[in-house]
């Protein structure tokens, strides 16, 4: 007998109420997952998934669902207003796209990207930060560290960040040496690039906060930096802006090799 799964709970966020439409229409219309998965081009497990909330409709599919169901644009604006919202849920959304990832590209102006972290650089920043439980943070944070890596190759990695991490002296002077180090010995890697945007480039489009474009198999998504959050973004338009941007702020960076040696200069004034 097949397990009857419970509605999401429609007041959780405006996916969940997104996903709650989806499978109200598609049981009111008497039809199938697999009927469902027919109109939107999709297998039966996807739409599954997307009435679960473990995935995010397109454009396109919400376009077919309004057309099949003659809702006029109800889905298309369902998924607009999912898109602008604030999504209590977008950590564990980002984490499962990180997972999911086949390249990660990271910019960020103001300290060392996470993945490229060294612990007690990670540690040195959690405690001055405004959470409560330092331990529990530290053991996420070391986490999903393990588990970027882990990925071996299969993941590529594209960083860049302004020279002015590099001049930050996190956690003292021996914390930060080793973490130049560590990001010497990251740059050496055959499936990364690291990239050094020196104060000598003047002024480019990075002060407005930092970004990561996360590839998928089939799509991108990104994820837009801001105080006390961010913003998880799906929407194929607003990607493909953010990807600009990053191309826009890598053009004002150092080679890989030029940027190794600012690295390398850095370190010898942390000696």
């Amino acid at each position: 007998m097949p397990i009857v799964r419970d509605p999401l709970d429609p007041k959780i966020s405006m996916w969940h109420f997104l996903a709650f439409c989806m499978r109200f229409f598609r049981e009111k219309m008497g039809l199938s997952l697999t009927q469902c998965g027919e109109i939107i081009g999709v297998a039966r497990s996807t739409v599954s998934n997307l009435e679960a909330g473990r995935r995010r409709p397109q454009d396109d599919q919400m376009r077919l669902l309004d057309h099949a169901y003659g809702t006029g644009m109800l889905f298309q604006v369902l998924l607009w207003f999912a898109r602008m919202a604030h999504d209590p849920d977008w950590a564990r959304q980002i984490d499962k796209y990180e997972e999911e990832a086949v390249s990660i590209k990271t910019y960020h102006g103001q300290v060392v990207p996470l993945a490229l972290q060294t612990d007690d650089y990670t540690w040195a920043y959690v405690k001055a930060s405004r959470f409560k439980d330092l331990d529990a943070i530290m053991a996420v944070r070391i986490a999903k560290k393990k588990a970027y890596w882990e990925k071996g190759d299969s993941l590529l990695t594209w960083t860049v960040i302004d020279e002015g991490v590099l001049a930050r002296p996190v956690g003292g002077v021996e914390v930060m040496k080793r973490q130049l180090e560590h990001l010497l010995k990251i740059a050496e890697l055959p499936h990364v690039s690291l990239r050094v945007i020196p104060f000598s480039s003047g002024e480019y489009m990075g002060v407005d906060g930092s970004m990561q474009i996360i590839g998928l198999e089939d799509r991108d998504v990104a994820y837009s930096a801001a105080q006390n959050g961010g913003r998880l973004i799906e929407s194929p338009r607003e990607v493909r802006e953010l990807s600009v941007m990053f191309d826009r702020i890598g053009v004002k960076a150092a080679s890989e090799e030029a940027s190794q040696e600012i690295i390398k200069r850095y370190l010898e004034h942390y000696e």
